[in-house]
């Protein structure tokens, strides 16, 4: 039988992190959505989120991260590691990538933040350059707990590839979807990407 590990459930400590950063991003966009984000200042979205600016900064190091940082990774990592360890490698990070999406899409606010965040990445360069280290970051993580769950070297090449090529495809799939009005079901068409890549894609050999 396949040993499945059980994702912990955050400590009080974090979950109580989890709220402040949702709470400044929450304040946030609601700022950036009355005046604009480059007329939107640190000190103002502390006030709004009744936090100092001290604390914005030890949450979010710059205001681009308050757009682009959420809880998605983590989650995202602990639903890679409860995959079957003889499960393909695109198919665990299909399941790793969409279960913890689709939880946030049935959430209003949490889809409201997406639509948000990804308009202010298209409209603001600055948010925009951000993003990229982020998708690089996240791949690094990724790739790191997947070579981990197969026993490979952290860095393995064939791995690393594999998964750029999946968030990849991800990133076209969301802007695409955003470049069509938001009209369509966003956890289909980014499943229906992920699904055309496995099709294609040669899995890196056992």
């Amino acid at each position: 039988m396949t040993s499945v590990t059980v994702p912990t459930r955050p400590s009080l400590r974090e979950r109580k992190k989890i709220r402040t950063r949702r709470a400044i991003r929450r304040a946030a966009y609601r700022l950036f959505e009355a005046q604009g984000y480059d007329g939107t200042t640190v000190e103002q979205i502390a006030d709004a989120a009744e936090v100092s600016a001290s604390t914005v900064f030890r949450y979010f190091p710059t205001k681009e991260d308050i757009v682009l940082s959420d809880e998605y990774d983590p989650v995202m990592v602990a639903e890679l590691r409860a995959r079957p360890a003889q499960e393909p490698i695109v198919a665990s990070l299909r399941h790793a990538l969409l279960g913890p999406l689709r939880e946030m899409l049935a959430d209003e606010g949490e889809f409201e933040e997406m639509r948000q965040r990804l308009r202010l990445v298209r409209s603001v360069p600055a948010v925009r350059a951000r993003m990229g280290e982020n998708i690089q970051e996240s791949s690094r993580l990724l790739a790191s707990v997947t070579a981990e769950r197969l026993g490979r070297p952290e860095d393995d090449f064939e791995i690393r590839v594999v998964v750029g090529a999946l968030i990849g495809a991800w990133s076209e799939a969301i802007f695409h979807w955003l470049d069509a009005d938001g009209g369509a079901d966003l956890a289909a068409v980014l499943d229906r990407s992920l699904e055309l890549l496995a099709a294609n894609l040669c899995r890196p050999p056992a």
